[in-house]
C-alpha cells in the first residue's frame, strides 16, 4: 500500500490485519512506517497531532516480538517504559522479550514489574510467590 495516498487510518487497519491474521513480519513492516509517519508529523509543528504513538508503538512491538525481532522488539519497548514507567504491559511484553531471547536472568525484573504493576503472575522458576 502506498503511504502518501492511502489514508492513515486504512493502513493502520491494514496493518492490524496483518496481525490479527499471523503475518507478524509484514505487520512489523506496516506498524514502523506508521510509526515513522506519525513522529514525523508530531515533530511538524504546523501540524496538529491527533494522538500518541504509543497503541503504534506498543503493536510495533508486539510484531517485532512474534516475528523473532527481539532486539527490536526491545529497543521500542524500553522506549515506551522510558515514557510510562507504570506500564504494566510493557514491561510484560518486555520480559517475555528478553526470555524468549535467551536472556532470562535479565527478564526477572520487567517480569516483577509487570506483576507488581498488574495481574500477571510469574512462574515459580522466575521468583514467583510460594502457593
Amino acid at each position: 500500500m502506498n503511504a502518501t495516498s492511502t489514508p492513515f487510518t486504512l493502513r493502520y487497519a491494514w496493518a492490524r490485519g496483518l496481525f490479527e491474521s499471523g503475518d507478524h513480519l509484514a505487520a512489523a513492516s506496516a506498524f514502523a512506517e506508521l510509526v515513522a509517519e506519525a513522529e514525523a508529523a508530531a515533530a511538524d509543528e504546523e501540524q496538529p497531532v491527533l494522538h500518541s504513538t504509543t497503541d503504534l508503538r506498543t503493536f510495533l512491538a508486539r510484531a517485532y516480538f512474534h516475528s523473532a525481532q527481539f532486539r527490536r522488539a526491545e529497543e521500542v519497548l524500553r522506549a515506551l517504559i522510558e515514557e510510562s514507567p507504570t506500564d504494566g504491559y510493557a514491561h510484560l511484553l518486555l520480559g517475555r522479550t528478553l526470555q524468549r531471547a535467551g536472556r532470562h536472568a535479565e527478564a526477572a525484573r520487567p517480569l516483577a514489574l509487570a506483576e507488581i504493576l498488574g495481574d500477571y503472575e510469574r512462574p515459580k522458576a522466575y521468583g514467583g510467590p510460594d502457593e
